[in-house]
């Protein structure tokens, strides 16, 4: 027992001195500015910047905001001397660009394009670990290439077994989190179950993602209709809506709405544009799908219960059952997106504070579900945040895993389901709702994340801005490199140097 106590113990044990990487990143140069690669050499300074492409992108699949990703894309450049680049990242491209040499100044460009967004934190933990290995100066080129080459290869023991239990586990703990009993809990989980294996067959035969949710719409409604209608013989009482809500928290956990939100708030507008737009048509699959499962299950006269207009408040007693819902749905989403042990303790930690928050305290006081929804996701993000930074987890992860059991299954459903029953009024107030709680979500986080970063950050140090000046290129540095060359050919000679001399008085 105690072995096992001192190996978790190892697990959380600090590394870093409560510092993130984006902190460092954006607070500080690398500590060195010795270059280990010959900066007038194209091909090696070419290879330098493919490295931190392809770093970037892991970041970018993972989740990161574009302005972070370029901050770390810049201090990996930085590390190995090319400390003026302009780095573009715009949705899933990605394009670095810098100018060499002295007297002749030859522009070099990378650029890469980001085609796959399946969510792996365990990539993202190592490649944050790379990126504090390159700062510090202890991992050259040649040897960061051979690290990326493992990252990228490196398999996940028990991948399958551990993604479907993750869903499954996640799939309950949301049922529970709607206000459902262990019968729900159960179902929940096998509505999980079915959505996410189904789904990941079909991600084999490269299926379009858009028909990804809408099957797994279709999906999350059918069990949710026979249960019902068998429930009745089987003495059981189960709330439809709740199966299906769950199955759409589910799918939307896949999708990147709060995601696309941060990179708008962060300042990344046409990323974020994308992103939303591509979100809102995974949105609508789901939607569709679900629609058609209601449409499929009252034509074989299966209908579904009328279903109330807004959910009712939780009580103070199922209030804490519910927060320990959240809490094991934010750390079985992390399991399914391969989080490291540590960074698993960590979301559900983030979770239990953010739930503790939303059912405990702010909506027993009355406190409105919007306001409500926005300062539990601040406190998501700032204790995520403080967390994160104390035990060396990319922020990244807390942020994402601890709003997960916050999304709007429950309000895109009952606004859809308004819709097709012709009250147009109250659906659209459920679906703005449903848009105002991803608000609320991506403004909390962001804000308790900055709070975070403020709080732990170290201080700001900038020696190096002569470099940013000596990668301009201009008609004076012109002028002054073709003098240059023409004074030692003169003294090469011994004539005087001849040509033109610049404006009168120089």
């Amino acid at each position: 027992m105690t072995q096992r106590l001192s190996a978790l113990r190892s697990l959380f044990r600090n590394t870093a001195h409560g510092v993130a990487t984006i902190d460092e990143v954006r607070t500080s140069p690398p500590p060195s500015v010795l270059a280990p690669i010959d900066l007038t050499d194209a091909a090696q300074v070419a290879a330098v910047m493919n490295i931190a492409a392809r770093i970037g992108s892991i970041l970018i699949t993972n989740g990161t905001t574009s302005s972070d990703a370029r901050a770390q894309i810049h201090t990996v450049t930085s590390s190995y001397g090319l400390h003026y680049c302009h780095i573009d990242i715009t949705v899933n491209t990605m394009t670095i660009h810098t100018i060499i040499g002295i007297e002749r100044r030859q522009p070099v460009n990378v650029f890469r394009v980001v085609d796959d967004f399946s969510e792996n934190y365990h990539k993202l933990q190592e490649v944050d670990r790379l990126i504090r290995s390159i700062r510090s100066g202890a991992t050259p080129p040649e040897r960061a290439e051979h690290i990326l080459d493992t990252i990228e290869r490196e398999r996940i023991p028990h991948r399958n077994l551990r993604f479907m239990a993750g869903w499954t586990v996640m799939g309950a703990a949301v049922a529970i989190l709607l206000g459902g009993g262990i019968f729900m809990s159960a179902l929940g989980g096998l509505t999980a179950f079915i959505i996410m294996g189904i789904n990941k067959v079909l991600s084999r035969n490269d299926l379009p993602y858009f028909f990804h949710c809408v099957i797994g719409g279709f999906l999350a409604t059918v069990p949710a209709t026979l249960f019902y209608h068998f429930s009745t013989d089987l003495g059981l009482r189960i709330t439809p809506s709740q199966v299906i809500a769950t199955g759409i928290v589910v799918l939307l956990a896949g999708l990147t709405l709060v995601q696309s939100l941060l990179d708008g708030i962060t300042g990344s507008p046409v990323t974020a544009s994308a992103r939303f737009f591509q979100t809102l048509l995974f949105t609508g699959g789901i939607v569709s799908g679900v629609a058609t499962g209601i449409s499929v299950s009252e034509f074989f006269g299966a209908g579904l219960p009328p279903l109330e207009t807004m959910p009712a408040a939780p009580t103070y007693s199922s209030a804490l059952v519910r927060v320990v819902g959240g809490t094991v749905a934010s750390a079985a989403f992390a399991v399914t997106c391969f989080a490291e042990l540590p960074a698993v303790f960590v979301s559900a930690a983030t979770a239990l504070a953010g739930s503790s928050m939303y059912y405990v305290f702010l909506l027993p006081l009355g406190t409105g579900r919007l306001l409500a929804t926005a300062a539990c996701a601040t406190i998501v993000g700032l204790a995520g945040g403080l967390i994160a930074r104390r035990y060396s987890i990319n922020p990244v992860i807390t942020a994402v895993a601890g709003v997960t059991p916050f999304l709007p299954g429950s309000g895109i459903y009952r606004g859809m389901y308004a819709i097709i029953n012709e009250q147009m009024v109250v659906g659209m107030t459920n679906l703005s709702l449903a848009v105002g709680t991803c608000l609320g979500l991506a403004g909390g986080v962001v804000f308790g994340e900055w709070v975070a970063r403020r709080l732990r950050r170290p201080q700001t140090f900038n020696p190096y801005t002569a470099f940013r000046r000596a990668g301009r290129v201009t008609f004076e540095q012109i002028r002054r490199a073709e003098q240059a060359t023409r004074s030692r050919r003169a003294r090469r000679v011994g004539g005087p140097v001849r040509g033109w001399s610049g404006p009168a008085g120089q």
